[in-house]
């Protein structure tokens, strides 16, 4: 008997450990046990990752189509000034060569250069540099075009052309920060306007 009871003992000493070896290998495995939460998180992360994103890429591309404008007002700003472009050129030609300047990224419509919805230009001389304007033309928050010009003036003569461009944001996220044009009545503004100007004397040609 005491045989058997000291064999028992030994046996439960042998199997306890066992048995909490056992139940900690289980817990293991089921904290390990991660089937599903890779969906569940990529779900989670998912929105927001792609919205940052095209937030980046909207940023990126703006930037670029603001370098291109700024690049094409001065082609064709250096065109005016040697004489390459005069009044004898109409407003219509003059931004349809525009538009060919931006093409790559700022695509005009069809009808752009007869009538603008995006892509405003103003050309116009002055007296003297101190005349030029040097604030943004503006009427209840938007773009205002009333004062618009073309007119590249002549030999020797103090000249500016200006371009604006309306770019839309299409991104929720980035709208509210980029975005200087809010409209009077309007619930969403949605342009960045873009602008590029380039003052001189024209040459003597």
């Amino acid at each position: 008997m005491f045989n058997n009871h000291d064999e028992d003992v030994t046996a439960g000493q042998i199997d306890g450990p066992a048995h909490s070896k056992r139940n900690r290998g289980l817990l293991r495995r089921l904290f390990k046990d991660k089937s599903g939460t890779s969906a569940i998180e990529f779900a989670l992360l998912a929105l927001p990752f792609m919205v940052i994103v095209f937030a980046s890429l909207e940023t990126f591309a703006a930037f670029t189509g603001e370098q291109l404008l700024a690049n094409a007002t001065e082609t064709m700003a250096r065109k005016v000034r040697t004489g390459q472009i005069t009044s004898s050129m109409t407003q219509e030609d003059f931004r349809r060569a525009f538009c060919a300047e931006i093409s790559v990224l700022m695509t005009c419509s069809a009808t752009e250069a007869k009538t603008p919805s995006k892509l405003f230009i103003d050309v116009r001389s002055f007296a003297d540099f101190s005349k030029i304007p040097s604030t943004l033309p503006r009427k209840n928050g938007d773009l205002d075009t009333d004062s618009f010009q073309f007119n590249p003036g002549g030999p020797t003569t103090i000249t500016i052309v200006r371009a604006y461009y309306r770019w839309e944001v299409i991104t929720d996220l980035v709208r509210p920060y980029i975005t200087n044009l809010r409209p009077a009545g309007s619930s969403m503004p949605k342009d960045y306007l873009m602008v590029a100007t380039a003052a001189f004397r024209t040459e003597s040609y």
